[in-house]
């Protein structure tokens, strides 16, 4: 499939040809979504922690005795049933990532570029540089060309004057082509791709 190249400026820079095995392929929910749950599972830091009884701070002496009270039998004061007493099976530090394939991450960003092309909010760039840093320039660039919400991937390096110029602008994220991913792809409503971009996906996919 053809898809039109322009510039940052709007104009025309040409076409190219889009592999029909990365981005014409019929998306899938099921496998989507199992790559975001995988990729939000992966980033979460599950560091939450709390005192079990044998953490909390009181003292072991029997409270009271164990006969002729009246009340229920008790020990120490860290028991759960108190206040301030420690937590019965409380969460503790773990990882809550799980695994997927290599084959299977391939074909969750085959899917979701493919969903993109679907929509018809790809676009593809001729190039993402910049020779010095100007925010408000790339900035009025952007807002002609229509992108809210967008998401630029670039080669194997993103250029750095454009990289600068864009952590200014709210709602665009660049990326190198290592970094693309489906949960970034997917949250943003246009998904633009630079040349040098579109032929480092095309090697990382095939």
């Amino acid at each position: 499939m053809k898809l039109d190249v322009i510039n940052l400026d709007g104009g025309n820079a040409g076409s190219v040809d889009l592999g029909e095995e990365i981005f014409g392929l019929e998306p899938r929910a099921d496998i989507l979504h199992r790559m975001v749950r995988w990729q939000r599972n992966n980033a979460q830091a599950g560091t939450h922690k709390v005192k079990t009884r044998s953490e909390v701070k009181y003292s072991t002496k029997k409270i009271y005795r164990q006969k002729g009270t009246g009340g229920a039998r008790h020990g120490a004061r860290s028991a759960p049933i108190f206040r301030g007493g420690g937590i019965y099976k409380g969460p503790t530090p773990r990882s809550h990532g799980h695994e997927l394939t290599k084959k299977f991450r391939k074909l969750g960003l085959r899917h979701a570029l493919s969903a993109k092309m679907a929509e018809g909010s790809i676009v593809i760039i001729d190039a993402a540089d910049m020779a010095e840093i100007k925010t408000a320039m790339l900035a009025k660039q952007v807002k002609a060309l229509g992108w809210k919400r967008a998401l630029i991937i670039d080669g194997t390096a993103v250029n750095e004057n454009f990289a600068r110029a864009a952590a200014n602008i709210d709602g665009l994220d660049v990326l190198p082509t290592m970094g693309a991913n489906v949960y970034d792809i997917l949250k943003r409503d246009t998904l633009v791709i630079t040349k040098a971009g579109l032929e480092a996906l095309e090697a990382r996919l095939k």
